[in-house]
């Protein structure tokens, strides 16, 4: 039986989907497209597309507010080595209020975080079981700068820590990092199918 939460992980993007069915400016159109396909390739776990020449800028850097201590990441190496590093954890978005702009995305969401309770404490978070299966939630706002050629420039993401709730989860409901990564490459295989090959390639 699939967890109530895998189709969370499918409309994860349905908000974003939205907003560039509505938008008019190609600038705009094609830094929503990198959106959709960068979050895509992360929950499926293809580092080595999302920080390709063609999806990110040059010496993009992320500003990261999770757990205890905030951290800065640099370069595409660094940030292709943060992405190996968050270990088995599944992550994805809900509730999704976001808006686009010349500079890039702003986007405010609740963000959950499912996995062992010693995978979660690798990110600073406090469980009291190494074993224990958790759902981690918090309201967060990300800040996506972009470049004029609408590559990604950066992430920040600041969680509001008056939100966090960490319970365990019900077996029954979890997820297994295989499973999400099945769904997310289900997606991308949904994007280029509506927006054809290369479609996150801006071509002024």
């Amino acid at each position: 039986m699939a967890s109530k939460y895998e189709a969370e992980v499918y409309h994860c993007m349905d908000p974003t989907l939205d907003l560039h069915d509505r938008t008019e400016n190609p600038l705009h159109r094609a830094i929503l497209k990198n959106y959709c396909r960068h979050v895509h390739l992360e929950g499926a776990a293809m580092f080595d597309e999302i920080t390709a020449p063609d999806m990110m800028a040059d010496d993009p850097v992320y500003h990261i507010t999770w757990g205890a201590s905030p951290f800065q990441v640099t370069g595409r190496q660094g940030i292709h080595h943060f992405y190996s590093s968050i270990g088995e954890i599944v992550l994805w978005n809900s509730g999704d209020k976001i808006a686009v702009a010349d500079w890039g995305i702003a986007d405010e969401m609740w963000f959950h975080q499912m996995s062992t309770g010693a995978e979660l404490k690798k990110l600073g978070h406090q469980v009291e079981k190494e074993d224990g299966l958790y759902l981690v939630h918090s309201r967060q706002a990300f800040i996506w700068p972009y470049d004029e050629n609408a590559l990604l420039k950066g992430e920040h993401l600041y969680e509001d820590k008056s939100t966090l709730k960490i319970e365990e989860t019900d077996p029954a409901e979890y997820m297994t990092p295989e499973r999400v990564r099945e769904i997310h490459r289900e997606c991308l295989a949904e994007l280029e199918e509506r927006w054809g090959p290369e479609y996150w390639v801006w071509r002024r």
